[in-house]
């Protein structure tokens, strides 16, 4: 008897948080294959499962190379086609399909024309949204570039008529979802998971002689609102005027023209790095910073609260649906400097009388086990893996 259990594919053109999704399809048995533009596949997918074309990875790299940044990710997008077309031909009738904004427009069309669903996974707001609300930020700070790449947006937009549902990581990406005529049936909970074995409290405690060390571990950008953060950070210094301020040095090119304003900071750069070396970095400091503008649900808060620091965001990070103001940390409006330096202040005196942020709950709400789990149940749910499904 033939196997008429439907099948899913997962397809991105490099590593991303829909790995995870592949992983628990795969548990379940439900996975046909992971489809990457990369050289090697994902921890927990075997080869058999994997399909992979290098060359596009290896052109993308190439383009890192000799172009600025923002060239580059025009360049990346603008292969989008090929990686579709590659997919497309992969496919089989009845597929499901999971990817993420305009990676695969071609193959949601031959998805749902053959009986099957397609799924977005909806790292940003909507399209429309993501880019509004960046157009808008790009012009207060005079920024001549658009928001992101326009082909990808174009691709992006066009994608949208052909989603059956959002993996929505936040209520933020689920409002700019429903306001854009989507209905709330489809609409899946997909909380990314953290590598916990790597983000967890500080075993030593706290060294008495350490300054403020305020830390903000994101690609500093004005889509993450770091120039609110620098501001911030001045006005921290007039009360604590050894405070210290730890960033990514993967500066985005929207943000390196107004870097000069801030030449009197004593900012720290670091490079990016390795789970095991960021959390040790995340342990290094005391406050975490992100006032971003527009995020699905941004991992590096995540990271910071399962190491046990205070997280200080605004209502746009997406990972404010995880924080208990008070508890795990204070939530901020968008755009405003003085509250951001008010909040860490608060928290700074918290941690001088020895306060210990509670992390437990957080580390239950992002393992891959939570994660897997109500992701597989909302499969079963809308009726795509029955309860008697042989694993």
């Amino acid at each position: 008897m033939s196997d008429s259990r439907p099948h899913f594919v997962v397809a991105t053109p490099n590593r991303t948080v829909c790995d995870d999704n592949a992983r628990a399809l795969h548990a379940e048995g439900r996975l046909r294959f992971l489809a990457l533009g990369t050289r090697r596949g994902t921890a927990g997918i075997p080869r058999e499962r994997t399909r992979l074309n290098p060359w596009i990875g290896l052109c993308g790299y190439a383009a890192g190379q000799f172009l600025s940044q923002f060239r580059e990710e025009t360049f990346r997008f603008a292969m989008l086609p090929w990686f579709d077309r590659w997919v497309k031909r992969q496919l089989q009738p009845g597929d499901h399909l999971l990817s993420s904004f305009g990676y695969v427009n071609d193959c949601f069309a031959f998805v749902r024309q053959h009986g099957g669903k397609t799924f977005v996974d909806a790292g940003n707001s909507h399209p429309e949204t993501y880019w509004a609300t960046l157009e808008e930020e790009y012009a207060r700070w005079q920024c001549p570039l658009p928001p992101f790449p326009r082909n990808w947006y174009r691709r992006s937009v066009a994608m949208m008529p052909l989603v059956d549902y959002v993996l929505s990581p936040s209520a933020h990406v689920t409002r700019s979802f429903l306001a854009h005529g989507f209905r709330p049936e489809q609409i899946l909970r997909n909380v990314y998971p953290i590598d916990l074995t790597c983000f967890e409290p500080a075993r030593e405690p706290r060294p008495k002689n350490r300054p403020l060390t305020i830390i903000s571990t994101g690609a500093p950008s004005l889509r993450k609102g770091t120039p609110y953060l620098l501001e911030a950070f001045r006005l921290v210094r007039q009360s604590v005027p050894d405070a210290r301020l730890i960033l990514n040095d993967g500066v985005h090119d929207s943000l390196r023209p107004l870097l000069g304003r801030y030449g009197d900071l004593p900012i720290e750069w670091i490079p990016r790095l390795p789970h095991r070396e960021l959390a040790a970095q995340l342990h290094a400091a005391d406050v975490f910073v992100l006032p971003s503008l527009e995020e699905g649900l941004a991992r590096t808060a995540l990271e910071a609260m399962a190491c046990g620091l205070p997280v200080v965001l605004t209502p746009s990070t997406g990972a404010n649906d995880l924080v208990e103001p008070g508890v795990h940390g204070t939530i901020v409006p968008n755009r405003d400097p003085r509250a951001i330096a008010d909040a860490v202040l608060e928290w700074w005196a918290q941690i001088a009388q020895g306060v210990r942020i509670p992390s437990a709950a957080i580390h239950e709400r992002l393992s891959f086990a939570t994660f897997a789990a109500e992701y597989l149940r909302q499969l079963r749910e809308i009726g795509l893996i029955r309860e008697e499904a042989i694993r």
